[in-house]
């Protein structure tokens, strides 16, 4: 039997029926290979969040067992990869309390009788306990993916963000819900969301679109959302304001890049919460030889410290981590950008 060195081989050791998913900057799938690849040294995390690599782990140790979750936060180096030292020895841990138990573990696993495995994340210095938005899309991406019905707030969401209810009778609305539709939605709901958006109260605007961070908006729900962003603005709500420039993060780079350049170039609106929410969520719109650089120049004017805390953040990011440092190094020593390098380098 081969040993086990890695959660991944953990896993398929198992032979539950599993899901990976990252955490933290993004809640999305992610394929086994990814973690393999990850836990090898061979590639970095790909959605990194406070230096860790954020997973979340829903398996099935048999066909009618409800599905358990770990959330493990992985600490990275300063490239974006595995620190294998703290995950080595988690699983060291963790084998050994099976090892105590093997016998009883064996019989709940051949009759899937998983609520009643020890609690093996217990004083887990890795698990983390997500917020209650990434929790909630969590469970509707999972129950997606393992067939299961939505929540039992799904159909009062829908109801509600499709037209079907009053726009003033929103009190009902659970989180769940409506990340369950978030997730679940096709093209006609997204057509009938985008319509429901500008009347939306910012009781429900701000929930959905924390939720909507992690999916991909159609494009007439991103038009939907530019809009009742641009309105935010004028009104001087800051808060739905970066709501609405969050969840558009994965919309079409074409749309969202142009109204993420117009912010930037707006003195007004290019402020430290318009920064964080790019940053955050817009990360992959950065992937442009014009907007990254404006993007750090506007983010230079914030001072140093905001500075060198968002470069070191999006410097983990695989896909940005090149580009972003090439343009750092290749900076005016005399432009905001190469004084706050220069400071941090004495």
């Amino acid at each position: 039997m081969q040993p086990i060195h890695t959660l991944s081989d953990f896993f398929a050791r198992t032979g539950a029926r599993t899901h990976f998913y990252t955490m933290g900057r993004r809640v999305a799938p992610c394929p086994a290979e990814t973690l393999t690849a990850f836990e090898s040294g061979e590639q970095g995390w790909p959605q990194p969040w406070l230096g860790q690599a954020q997973l979340a782990c829903v398996f099935q140790l048999s066909p009618d067992s409800d599905p358990l979750v770990w959330f493990l936060a992985l600490p990275l180096d300063e490239q974006g990869r595995i620190d294998p030292v703290p995950r080595d020895a988690f699983l060291q841990r963790l084998l050994e309390t099976l090892g105590r138990t093997a016998e009883r573990l064996a019989d709940r696993l051949e009759t899937g009788d998983g609520e009643h495995i020890d609690n093996l994340m217990q004083d887990n210095p890795l698990a983390f306990t997500p917020d209650l938005t990434q929790q909630a899309v969590l469970h509707a991406r999972a129950s997606a993916d393992l067939d299961q019905s939505a929540s039992e707030h799904f159909e009062t969401a829908e109801a509600y963000l499709t037209g079907q209810i009053p726009v003033d009778a929103w009190q009902a609305l659970g989180l769940q819900g409506i990340a369950d539709v978030a997730v679940r939605h096709d093209a006609e709901q997204a057509a009938q969301l985008a319509r429901r958006v500008p009347a939306l109260p910012v009781a429900v605007l701000r929930p959905l679109c924390h939720v909507l961070e992690h999916v991909v908006p159609a494009p007439v729900l991103t038009e939907a959302l530019i809009a009742r962003g641009e309105t935010a603005a004028g009104q001087g709500d800051l808060e739905s304001f970066c709501a609405c420039v969050r969840a558009v993060g994965q919309g079409d780079t074409n749309r969202v890049g142009s109204w993420y350049d117009a912010l930037l170039a707006d003195a007004a609106a290019a402020g430290p919460d318009l920064l964080a929410a790019i940053a955050a969520r817009g990360w992959a719109h950065l992937e442009d030889g014009r907007r990254l650089p404006r993007f750090l120049e506007v983010l230079a004017g914030q001072g140093e410290t905001a500075f060198m805390k968002v470069v070191r953040d999006l410097a983990l990011i695989p896909r940005l981590r090149l580009p972003l440092l090439m343009m750092l190094r290749q900076a005016d020593p005399e432009s905001p950008v190469g004084r706050h390098l220069r400071a941090f380098n004495r």
